[in-house]
């Protein structure tokens, strides 16, 4: 017992005198530098949500087009997905901080920088090209390509890869790709919110909650797994400040005296936009079923959102410790639009909705029909 003791004074002795020496090389934050840093986390962070929720709308019609011409539903998260992922998610992240203390991080860091490398670029070249292509000169023609690779014959032949695109991709690609190099040579932090911010988009408008039961499970587990691993251990504060990838998008607090050089970060997770944002993505897409001409839904999520992430940015610069965001986000982004439906009469609809039904077309368009006439 006594060996455990000395061994924990130990390593908080360690602890306080690397802060100390971090703190020594690093300029304090002045209160104009934090309240640039934090306000630019939080536009950063409701940006990639309210594009990524219209971009969602978008994709939604897509899929239900494919699914009206194929007859294949598209995957969605399921209830029992959304029940477990806090449990994966906390298995992943114990093996990342087992991994940071038995080996050298540069290597770890090393191995994932060209892991994440390659989705950054593919994720911003998807955000990107519509811009890119308008931008491209006339004299660069669209001419196709396609690479399609097979297996198996006659019969028996499944694609493998599947792919057509144009020389305005391929320019879109080259251009992402000196956004990678520079993340690469440099690890520059507005590289780092580039890749963060398309990851975000990305996965605000791909990742599809099929119905509001599900949403409720999924930010409720992660509501207790956000409070555990940030008040209960230092596992994730620890992983967050050794992970060198665009998981998290920073901004440099000493931006002010040291300009874009900047190295005393605020920081926060894709996390903590994605999991709400898929959520407030659902409300978008449900409100478009409703047909109200108006996303009330939506926008009052949207704001209650924004407003959690002030809360967020307030506590943790009282008390000076690194906050757990979903412990402000969930209720805000769960409460709101429950409360709202209450008010307005449509918890039932709220709660039916979903994106893909299982029933029949023919049903679910019956089904809407007699809402929008209750109404």
């Amino acid at each position: 017992m006594a060996d455990v003791a000395n061994e924990v004074v130990g390593q908080a002795v360690e602890n306080l005198t690397e802060n100390a020496n971090t703190t020594e090389t690093r300029i304090p934050a002045t209160p104009e530098g934090m309240a640039i840093a934090y306000g630019s986390l939080v536009v950063m962070a409701i940006l990639p949500i309210f594009f990524g929720s219209y971009r969602s709308v978008k994709h939604h019609k897509e899929q239900q087009k494919q699914f009206a011409e194929s007859g294949e539903k598209p995957e969605t998260m399921t209830q029992k997905d959304a029940a477990i992922f806090p449990f994966i998610a906390s298995g992943a992240l114990v093996g990342l901080y087992v991994f940071f203390q038995i080996f050298s991080k540069e290597y770890i860091n090393l191995l994932l920088t060209g892991y994440f490398f390659f989705l950054g670029v593919l994720a911003l070249c998807h955000l990107m090209s519509p811009l890119i292509s308008s931008l491209v000169p006339a004299a660069i023609p669209k001419t196709q390509y396609h690479i399609h690779f097979t297996e198996g014959e006659d019969d028996e032949v499944e694609d493998i890869i599947d792919y057509k695109f144009n020389l305005h991709d391929i320019v879109c690609l080259i251009c992402c790709s000196l956004v990678g190099a520079w993340y690469l040579l440099k690890k520059h932090w507005i590289a780092n919110n580039l890749f963060g911010i398309a990851f975000a988009i990305n996965g605000v408008e791909l990742l599809h909650l099929n119905n509001v039961v599900t949403g409720c499970i999924l930010l409720c587990g992660l509501f207790v797994y956000d409070i555990f691993w940030v008040f209960g251990t230092n596992v994730m504060v620890t992983v967050a400040k050794s992970f060198e990838a665009p998981i998290k998008l920073v901004f440099p607090q000493d931006l002010l005296e040291r300009g874009l050089g900047g190295s005393n970060y605020a920081m926060l997770g894709l996390g903590d936009i994605v999991v709400p944002g898929i959520f407030i993505a659902l409300l978008l897409r449900f409100d478009h079923s409703l047909s109200r001409k108006s996303n009330t839904y939506f926008y009052a999520t949207f704001f209650a959102y924004f407003m959690g992430l002030l809360a967020t940015m307030l506590v943790m610069h009282l008390f000076k410790h690194a906050q757990p965001a979903l412990l402000y986000l969930v209720p805000a982004c769960l409460g709101t639009p429950l409360l709202l439906a209450l008010v307005k009469g449509d918890l039932k609809a709220l709660f039916s909705y979903e994106d893909h039904p299982s029933e029949a077309p023919s049903k679910v368009s019956e089904t809407q029909t007699e809402v929008k006439k209750d109404k």
